[in-house]
């Protein structure tokens, strides 16, 4: 079942009457008929293609797939927040906030954009709301807009998630897991668990999402991504994710081979601050500790000529020059082993939480539980 196929009243019927036990409350309940309700169901059971209820003189009672599916349907429903909205306005209000136009949107559902526009038209109809403005050929969420497309984001990684549980109870064990990588955990913790992984899951996709914290954080709490890889933050700026510390990185001083500081065994911070640095942003964590460092040395962080979060870039400016950085040696360790760089223990230690975010209240489906603990693992 794609995620084309979502029809939220199949959900909605299934959910009630796991939750009231009973066809006649259910259709109450969400305002259907006995007859649609029970269609309801059989298409989401031809969809699936198991059965979620076991039908017998005393009515219908869940089998597992349903029991496995309920729970992530009513939070889908909730996020959702109205039983008038539909799979396909979802949908489309969702491909408009990710690309910013219709016309863009068009492109990457493959709908024409006047389908489109009818149907985020008709959402807001249905809501009563006011979802997004139009600013010349693009478009702006209005407030409503953006916490509406968190929620529909939120309630199709519900739904993905409970489709994901029943292909496994079917020994399908299909699903995606999407992973939000800081720089870090690319250079070798995430490669070495997805290596692990795919052995033991070869029918689950992996997707990887490179980014900064700040990228990141967004999609992981509009379900876009299941879980963040990298350095931790401060409790207070995360408040609506859970953090789980893994392991401490040991950032290093790393330079160019033959660098005029390869001669001293442990440089003073003085005689850093003779030599231009390359660093991330003044609001990443790596940077702060850079400052501490210097400052519990007695010295005043220099000016940073060159902010850059790019490995790579990174990598080339220190074979070019003279410039320093802090980092850690697993992100150029190929260029390490080879001699191309060098590295310095710094002059007080530096080091690091690096861990996994998820956001509150998730609840992973067995392969993303079973992935989180191989990152454990591997650290």
């Amino acid at each position: 079942m794609t995620q084309r196929s979502f029809n939220i009243r199949h959900f909605a019927a299934m959910a009630a009457v796991v939750r009231h036990g009973s066809v006649t409350k259910a259709a109450r309940a969400i305002h259907l008929t006995q007859p649609a309700l029970t269609q309801a169901i059989a298409r989401l059971e031809g969809d699936l293609e198991c059965l979620l209820f076991q039908r017998g003189s005393t009515g219908m009672t869940p089998t597992e797939p349903a029991l496995l599916l309920a729970p992530r349907a009513e939070e889908a429903l909730r996020q959702i927040g109205s039983s008038r909205v539909t799979g396909t306005q979802l949908r489309a209000f969702l491909s408009l906030a990710r690309a910013g136009s219709y016309a863009a949107a068009a492109e990457a559902t493959g709908l024409s954009p006047a389908s489109l526009h009818r149907a985020v038209g008709d959402l807001s109809l249905a809501l009563g709301q006011r979802l997004v403005d139009r600013r010349g050929r693009s478009v702006i969420l209005t407030q409503i807009g953006q916490r509406r497309a968190r929620g529909f984001g939120l309630a199709m990684a519900e739904l993905r998630a409970g489709l994901a549980e029943v292909a496994a109870w079917q020994g399908k064990a299909a699903g995606r897991i999407v992973i939000g990588a800081m720089p870090l955990s690319r250079a070798r913790w995430l490669p070495d668990a997805i290596a692990r992984f795919v052995q033991e899951y070869p029918r689950v996709d992996i997707a990887v999402m490179e980014g900064s914290h700040a990228e990141l954080s967004g999609p992981l709490r509009d379900g876009e991504i299941d879980m963040m890889l990298g350095a931790l933050r401060e409790a207070a700026l995360v408040e609506d994710m859970t953090q789980e510390a893994i392991f401490e990185d040991r950032p290093a001083l790393i330079m160019r081979a033959g660098h005029p500081l390869c001669a001293t065994p442990r440089p003073s911070a003085r005689q850093l601050l003779d030599y231009p640095w390359i660093l991330p942003s003044i609001d990443t964590p790596l940077r702060q500790y850079w400052e501490d460092m210097l400052l519990k040395c007695g010295e005043e962080p220099p000016h940073v000529g060159i902010e850059c979060g790019s490995v790579l870039a990174v990598r080339q400016l220190l074979l070019s020059g003279d410039a320093l950085t802090l980092l850690s040696p697993d992100q150029l360790q190929v260029e390490l082993d080879s001699g191309m760089l060098a590295t310095l223990p710094p002059p007080q230690p530096v080091s690091r939480t690096i861990g996994v975010v998820t956001r509150a209240g998730w609840r992973p489906t067995p392969p993303q539980a079973a992935f989180i603990t191989l990152l454990k693992e591997v650290a």
